[in-house]
């Protein structure tokens, strides 16, 4: 293991992998803004579909399928030139998140979550640990962690009565944004409805991913603050995380690429 300066040197020196990409967003074409999530799949059902989208560039491995299929569904994945996005808001104590985020950057996990209120000191190990790990496995680039703030099935109300936090939830967000940008963080996770705010304080390349994105005429499902594709880029989302609207569709494909075209021309 690295001594502590060295691993700073390290991470400093391993640009996050879609910075480049999100310092010039004009540059992403639709396809590299969507995640496609493959939430409530079977580790072989995940590997076919995504096989069965060559359009297809971001996959999101959450919990779930992880815990399934282990590992070697990302390798799989990662094998068919997907490029991952390891879902598993990691949230311990410094050494164990830390540890977690450099087996999960070994992996060639791209995007990593880890939970914002875990604090500074785990925040940071597990941002220095995530850059050894890829130098370890040969990566040119370590991961970008992104942290999360509050889970998009959260409405208001219930966040407030529930954890008996008094501050609203977007200055709850905003606080947790900016303990992960202090501590090096790449980016967070945030509803949309509280991007355009989040961007207004961390200017690119700092990543803001949202899941709680439903295309127009989608259901809502279990998620409470949604945008549509075209809205959230429009507020400053860097990438979209989409699940069971292009999943679940009768033509998975058609979904996708009805996805993309939404966001034409939006930069």
């Amino acid at each position: 293991m690295l001594a502590d300066d060295a691993l700073l040197t390290l991470t400093a020196a391993l640009s996050p992998s879609i910075a480049m990409d999100l310092a010039n967003p004009i540059a992403m074409d639709p396809p590299d803004r969507i995640i496609v999530a493959l939430d409530g799949m079977y580790p072989d059902e995940a590997v076919a579909f995504a096989a069965a989208l060559p359009s297809l560039r971001w996959v999101k491995v959450g919990l779930e399928l992880f815990v399934a299929g282990g590992p070697s569904v990302v390798q799989q994945l990662r094998q068919q030139g997907k490029r991952v996005f390891l879902d598993l808001k990691f949230h311990d104590i410094p050494a164990t998140m830390a540890g977690a985020c450099r087996s999960a950057a070994r992996l060639g996990a791209e995007l990593i979550t880890v939970h914002a209120c875990a604090g500074a000191e785990a925040l940071r190990a597990a941002q220095a640990a995530a850059a050894e790990g890829a130098a370890a496995a040969g990566h040119h680039q370590a991961p970008t962690l992104l942290a999360v703030t509050v889970l998009t099935s959260w409405d208001p109300a219930r966040f407030a009565a529930e954890l008996a936090i008094e501050a609203p939830l977007g200055d709850y967000v905003a606080r947790l944004a900016r303990l992960a940008a202090e501590a090096g963080i790449g980016g967070v996770v945030c509803s949309p409805l509280e991007v355009a705010a989040l961007r207004a304080s961390h200017p690119l390349p700092f990543a803001l991913v949202t899941p709680g994105i439903r295309p127009i005429g989608a259901v809502r499902g279990d998620q409470q603050r949604v945008m549509t594709p075209a809205e959230a880029i429009t507020a400053g989302s860097s990438q979209l995380v989409i699940g069971r609207p292009i999943s679940a569709a009768a033509d998975p494909a058609a979904a996708f690429a009805a996805c993309c075209a939404e966001l034409a021309g939006h930069p």
